[in-house]
């Protein structure tokens, strides 16, 4: 073709050159001459590629793939280049009682599509039998669904990254902050109005400014792959907001995108590198968006149910349900696992990203019906070049039988650890008998991870994350309250173990809300001062409130959105947050990479943990089980660290004594005498700004009085003790 017959070709309506083409790359790939479509479908019939006008609003013309070579459908167009719209029919037989559900009625979005077009709109045409029909999912619906589907952007992935590298924050020095891309930025101030809720506003200079300010050292993103909002919220004027509702596992969510370009999102991970913070995404590998056997055909269910889905070996019209959304991602399956394995390669080779959060990870490690660590899913990630140098979290749980994994995961994963969050809940809130629980949780869960030869970094520690309460609606609601999601308040978690401190809600009463603010205090110092990997959850540090809704997941409006307002209140808070961070990252005693061994290091006469009672004395085994028992010293020891520096000398950092007091009455606590070195106050959350005056010093021996429900660091130099 002479090169003025290909540029004519290339505004054509119509492709007139249709060569056989490749099966690999999955997906549509522009190579610099044309573009190369390949689409896996093992029950399939026949493959149509259908191509749209520009928009996506009329279909100009259908190619069949006559090629499929190993179940792979591919064919190659000279004349496509990106921005070319397209979509996918798939025919073959409907028969859901044998587990297929071909459709060619209904277009269907290309599992590998790095850019979507368009949103669904909810109508019975999505369907892929007849909404209402007696035989419900049995009957075949003939209404063409592809003026209400989202279509598939051919796309030009070049793009300069210049010399960005990677942060590569080791884990023992990772604080990380669970943000939403849209809620983050919806009311802040400084960010220009047409960028605020998207990937450029994140990557902004105020937000880069505040989040280097603030010290964390990692973004944790929730989901953005492209999702669906389902039908019932939109039914009832509401909206996905968190996102766990997936489509496409290789295209960004493009409601979150100002320029409209899927580079967007690569300026913004370069720019947050820029400023040393790595970038992790939260992914939905277990589910997809097309919900249980009477859900839409919009993409796996049409392209082929049968391989993409865990289907009930029973009844083949039903699915395997292990999320609770109504399906399962069968990984069992190669391609599906492929599938996974290839988005996790694309966001961090393509995409630059340094590791993802796994929605529940459980559900991706189950074999037949029961969960397997040695699973293919961990077998390949293990061995994988690319994904075994990034970072790797798993929420351990899904719904099924034995899905709680909490400890379980193989080595080089770290897991949300929710027995970190109740314990210290539980202890804050003031109940009995969780001083065990409690020391077990700050010192890194040795009873959870060190039996498998992992570190305390294999927890991600939390307070609160996404789903549940914020912190301040933690020290503020004992009951949720979700009647604005529109499911009389049966949504959400029940068992929260939170406490108003005696109000339910706001109040102006000034002995509550002290009592409030420095319960806030409590979670948030214990949790940077704890063993392995802290997560903050955004917004916490400002007193983000969600009016007690612990469930927001359908609220993108000002209840979930963070509201920036400066105050003296949320400065205040935001400070103690930041000298809390740059406490941590500056003193190896508190992000330790082994676990206590509560005996002398390196030669030394000092263990490297002490347990002390009120009066100074060391902790019998008898007296942690004490119901009683609300109040306990922590002694680090400076010299106690197993670990060394870059010249293998041991290292050493100060002594720090933490004292705890859950109890509702103030505690007497008399300071260890362990040498003639004065104790220097650091701390304090019973006082206002909980920073005291640093020339205060107690000698060992003396009294210290600690506050009801507060927590005070004090600190002497390294090798004070003898």
């Amino acid at each position: 073709m002479s090169p003025a017959a290909r540029g004519a070709a290339r505004h054509s309506t119509r492709f007139t050159e249709v060569w056989p083409g490749r099966p690999y790359p999955r997906g549509a790939t522009w190579d610099g001459e044309g573009v190369n479509f390949a689409l896996f479908s093992e029950h399939a019939e026949k493959v149509e590629l259908c191509i749209f006008s520009e928009g996506g609003r009329r279909e100009q013309q259908r190619i069949e793939l006559r090629e499929c070579t190993d179940f792979v459908w591919h064919c190659y167009l000279p004349e496509a280049r990106p921005g070319l719209i397209f979509g996918y029919r798939v025919y073959g037989p409907y028969k859901p009682e044998e587990g297929h559900r071909f459709n060619p009625n209904k277009l269907l979005v290309d599992p590998y599509a790095k850019c979507l077009v368009g949103s669904v709109s909810w109508s019975e045409a999505l369907y892929g039998y007849t909404v209402g029909d007696p035989k419900a999912d049995l009957s075949f619906d003939t209404r063409d669904s592809a003026g209400v589907v989202p279509k598939c952007r051919v796309i030009e992935e070049a793009f300069t990254w210049g010399d960005d590298r990677r942060p590569e924050v080791p884990w023992h020095d990772t604080v990380i902050y669970e943000l939403h891309v849209r809620g983050f930025t919806m009311r802040h101030p400084d960010v220009p109005a047409p960028l605020r809720g998207t990937y450029e506003g994140l990557a902004s200079r105020p937000v880069v400014d505040y989040l280097r300010r603030l010290g964390v050292t990692t973004v944790e993103l929730m989901p953005l792959h492209a999702y669906v909002d389902e039908r019932a919220l939109i039914e009832r004027g509401l909206r996905n907001y968190w996102g766990y509702n997936t489509l496409a596992y290789f295209a960004p969510e493009m409601r979150y995108n100002a320029s409209g370009r899927v580079n967007e999102f690569k300026t913004m991970v370069k720019t947050l590198h820029s400023a040393g913070i790595e970038v992790i995404i939260d992914v939905v590998y277990n589910h997809s968006c097309e919900g249980n056997h009477l859900g839409p055909t919009l993409a796996f269910r049409g392209i082929d149910n049968a391989a993409y889905y865990r289907l009930d070996p029973q009844n083949l019209r039903n699915y395997v349900d292990f999320t609770g959304c109504g399906n399962t991602v069968n990984l069992v399956h190669p391609r599906a696992l492929q599938l996974v394995m290839d988005s996790l390669r694309y966001w961090a080779g393509e995409m630059h990203v340094d590791g993802f959060r796994f929605d529940l990870a459980s559900a991706l490690a189950r074999e037949d019906s029961s969960v397997d660590q040695l699973g293919a899913f961990f077998d390949v990630v293990r061995q994988d070049p690319v994904l075994n140098r990034v970072k790797l979290i798993a929420e351990p749980w899904d719904i099924g039988h034995g899905g709680y994994q909490v400890g379980n995961f193989p080595l080089g994963w770290a897991e949300w650890n929710d027995r970190y969050r109740d314990g210290m809940r539980a202890y804050w809130k003031g109940d009995g008998g969780v001083i065990g629980e409690f020391a077990r949780r700050l010192t890194g869960s040795s009873d959870l991870y060190g039996r498998s030869g992992r570190n305390p970094y294999a927890s991600i520690n939390f307070i609160t994350a996404h789903d549940g309460f914020t912190l301040a609606d933690l020290v503020s609601y004992n009951d949720k309250h979700n009647e604005a999601n529109g499911e009389g308040n049966r949504d959400g978690h029940n068992n929260n173990l939170s406490w108003n401190c005696g109000v339910e809600g706001p109040t102006d009463d000034p002995a509550v809300r002290a009592l409030r603010d420095r319960q806030v205090r409590n979670f948030l110092a214990t949790l940077l001062l704890s063993q392995g990997v802290p997560m903050l959850l955004a917004g916490d540090e400002l007193g983000r409130t969600q009016a007690g809704n612990n469930n927001g997941y359908c609220q993108d409006n000002e209840l979930s959105w963070l509201d920036w307002t400066p105050t003296v209140a949320k400065s205040a808070l935001t400070d103690f947050v930041r000298r809390l961070i740059a406490l941590r990252r500056a003193h190896p005693a508190f992000r330790r990479r082994d676990f206590f061994q509560g005996r002398p290091l390196h030669g030394g006469d000092a263990k490297d943990i002490l347990w002390l009672k009120p009066d100074g004395t060391e902790m019998s085994h008898e007296e942690w089980e004490h119901d009683f028992a609300r109040s306990l010293g922590v002694y680090l020891s400076g010299s106690g660290l197993a670990d060394v520096d870059a010249r293998g000398r041991p290292l050493v950092d100060d002594d720090f004594l933490m004292l705890f007091n859950a109890h509702h009455e103030d505690v007497a606590f008399t300071l260890p005498m362990l040498s003639a070195e004065p104790w220097r106050a650091v701390f304090d959350t019973a006082q206002e700004p909980a920073m005291p005056d640093a020339r205060r010093h107690f000698a060992g021996g003396a009294i210290y009085p600690s506050r009801a429900r507060s927590l005070a660091l004090l600190t002497r130099p390294a090798g004070a003790a003898s």
